[in-house]
């Protein structure tokens, strides 16, 4: 019982990752917190279906449809949909409608279903064509730099193309990478150290509120099925 997933990186600045999952002998699943938006292929019974997923700003249990696979598009942060706009996404999101194996209808066009392979062509007709925007300025904070504007604006650019506030941001991607450490073997202590947590109950109630598992689940591989790549299959 388990999920399988295959993710890559992306050299496109629109995209953080395009990744692959089946689901085999899953019916429901640990969802994690996540802050990326996102596009979603999949296959179940025959039938094709394609949505458009928002972040997460806290962990829960979702259901799985069982045999089906799946093909994502996670969106870079400070990007967003000119017809969706990403705050109305967080924690939900929208099926898209007359979808067939071969397309889908997004922002009143068709569009050619992607593979894994050729995510990135979709992307950029996407972005050619202006359904897809980017606010550089969001793009420069997570960077680290300084934007000539004021505090106040920097915060309302980026809810405004996020759905998040920054300090959200990063709790959620350092839970995340607290996850990946710990399943990959790092000890608690090491943790709180490498992600500057305040102390090992801090890292707790991290893990408990955005991913869902204790320190001992995710150093030990059970809990059951989770929406997180801990095998690290990562390639680029």
């Amino acid at each position: 019982m388990e999920l399988r997933f295959e993710i890559r990186r992306s050299d496109l600045p629109w995209v953080d990752s395009v990744w692959t999952c089946t689901s085999e002998q899953v019916t429901a699943m640990t969802s994690v917190a996540g802050v990326r938006w996102g596009l979603v292929f999949w296959e179940q019974d025959g039938r094709p279906y394609a949505a458009v997923t928002g972040p997460e700003t806290r962990t829960s249990t979702a259901p799985v449809p069982e045999g089906a696979v799946f093909t994502g598009i996670d969106f870079a942060v400070g990007t967003s949909l000119r017809v969706l706009p990403t705050p109305e996404l967080v924690d939900g999101g929208v099926e898209l409608p007359d979808t067939t194996r071969r397309s889908f209808r997004l922002d009143g066009a068709r569009w050619e279903t992607p593979g894994a392979d050729d995510a990135e062509a979709l992307v950029e007709r996407l972005v050619a064509s202006g359904i897809v925007v980017r606010d550089p300025l969001v793009a420069d904070v997570l960077r680290g730099h300084e934007p000539a504007v004021s505090g106040r604006t920097v915060e309302r650019r980026f809810r405004a193309a996020t759905g998040l506030t920054r300090g959200a941001v990063r709790q959620i991607e350092r839970a995340r990478t607290a996850a990946e450490l710990l399943a990959a073997g790092d000890t608690a202590a090491d943790v709180v150290a490498k992600l500057e947590y305040f102390d090992e109950p801090h890292l707790a109630r991290a893990l408990r509120t955005y991913v869902g598992r204790t320190v001992g689940q995710l150093r030990e591989g059970v809990g059951g099925a989770i929406a997180l790549d801990l095998d690290q299959r990562l390639t680029s």
